[in-house]
């Protein structure tokens, strides 16, 4: 079985569409892994680590009432950057994750570990609720995998 990154490279080269991923938690994790791919320059239009609320807000998207309301680890802050990314770098599908990798930093209603993860495309945008019990690097290696199996499974949607 071929490495995940390279399946969506191949799908995104052959539907001739493009990508782009708003990175908070995996600090640009996803985007590496899509450029590790010879000819990635074809689909990968660019990435933000949005690391900060404020490069969320300014750069991605990301709306001030969404952040205070929900925080930067949740739903609807993976959905709006997701979305967000598609929109500024102009791509077919965006890519946003946002959560707390370790070991520290977690809470009771938000443990480490936890990570929402968007794909935002032209027929609509899905997030998923992830909770990975790891070290730190495990659960960003965990986080890709899960990206970049439901920017595959997009991909392979009829409408995408």
């Amino acid at each position: 079985m071929e490495a995940r990154e390279i399946t969506a490279g191949k799908l995104l080269l052959a539907q001739g569409k493009t990508i782009a991923c708003a990175e908070s938690c995996t600090g640009g994790l996803l985007t590496s892994r899509l450029t590790d791919i010879a000819g990635s320059s074809a689909y990968v239009m660019g990435s933000v680590v949005s690391y900060t609320n404020e490069i969320k807000e300014r750069l991605v998207g990301v709306k001030h009432e969404t952040l205070a309301a929900h925080g930067a680890v949740s739903e609807e802050t993976a959905r709006e950057m997701a979305e967000g990314i598609r929109r500024a770098i102009r791509t077919d599908v965006g890519v946003g994750i946002t959560g707390i990798a370790g070991p520290g930093g977690g809470t009771e209603t938000k443990p480490v570990g936890l990570v929402y993860i968007a794909v935002a495309t032209a027929s609509g945008t899905t997030v998923t609720r992830n909770v990975f019990s790891g070290s730190r690097t495990e659960n960003k290696r965990s986080s890709t995998e899960k990206a970049l199996a439901m920017v595959i499974d997009a991909l392979q949607e009829k409408n995408a």
